[in-house]
């Protein structure tokens, strides 16, 4: 067993979200592209007498330290796939924005995950990793694997994406977030009574990424959960793309608005 193991990170911005009606599950099917963004937490595992979370940085307060912390989870969930005490010690270095829309919390489970992994030596495969974080959340199995990827059905099913370029962000991040739940919830009360269209990725946005365009991925951003934010939170309008920026989104949840702008660079 190690002493200690350190797994780093990203974040995600959705640059795409095609949101379909609300299914028997009471899951919605998406067209939800992610990419990976150069913003980090770092998840350090290390024996324990038993689970423990400690958590530093920019809004750490805000982190709960008890097991609906998604760390918490990732390390329970695999402790008992593998038959482990699940006795480790968990300290978030975070710098990700809490309730963002930026998955910052889901990117705390898959390195948990990893790090336990390694820690314990459970040897699972990337498949057994995946299939834990998709039973974590819906944003999971992205932050395992990171890069650049369109997410179906409700999030979890990956397909890579290429992207030719470099992309530079600006998030605004505001007072307070939205719920999920709300914000879903509020989507199907704006769409009741009409035919929400089957979701699909934009043919102009995979366009984009592939040439590394970041004036035609500014124009080909979109979030179908929009007009359910702004609903529910009018205030959020006009934030993202202020100051010249470029254009931007209001995110799926939280508080973090991206938008994109300047050029690409001329590597990868």
């Amino acid at each position: 067993m190690s002493a200690a193991v350190t797994v780093r990170v990203p974040a995600k911005v959705n640059v795409q979200l095609a949101v379909g009606a609300a299914r028997p599950d009471g899951f919605h099917d998406l067209a939800n592209v992610f990419l990976a963004v150069g913003l980090y937490d770092e998840v350090t595992a290390t024996p324990a007498d038993e689970l423990r979370i400690t958590c530093s940085g920019p809004d750490a307060a805000r982190v709960p330290l008890d097991t609906t912390n998604l760390a918490a989870r990732a390390a329970l969930a695999l402790a008992e796939r593998y038959g482990v005490d699940p006795a480790v010690h968990l300290h978030i270095a975070k710098d990700i924005p809490v309730a963002g829309g930026m998955a910052g919390g889901s990117a705390d489970g898959a390195a948990a995950l990893v790090a336990c992994d390694a820690l314990w030596g459970t040897g699972a495969s990337r498949d057994e990793l995946l299939a834990i974080c998709a039973e974590l959340g819906s944003d999971v199995p992205f932050s395992l694997v990171g890069g650049a990827a369109l997410g179906t059905g409700r999030g979890e099913k990956l397909t890579p994406i290429e992207v030719g370029g470099t992309f530079h962000w600006v998030f605004a991040v505001a007072d307070g977030g939205l719920s999920t739940p709300a914000v879903y919830g509020e989507f199907d009360r704006l769409t009741a009574g009409t035919e929400v269209p089957e979701p699909t990725a934009s043919p102009a946005l995979l366009a984009a990424l592939r040439s590394g365009d970041s004036g035609a991925l500014a124009a080909a951003l979109s979030n179908g959960l929009q007009p359910a934010a702004l609903s529910l939170r009018p205030s959020l309008a006009g934030a993202p793309g202020a100051g010249g920026a470029g254009r931007g989104v209001v995110p799926r949840r939280g508080r973090a608005g991206p938008a994109v702008c300047g050029r690409r660079s001329p590597t990868a």
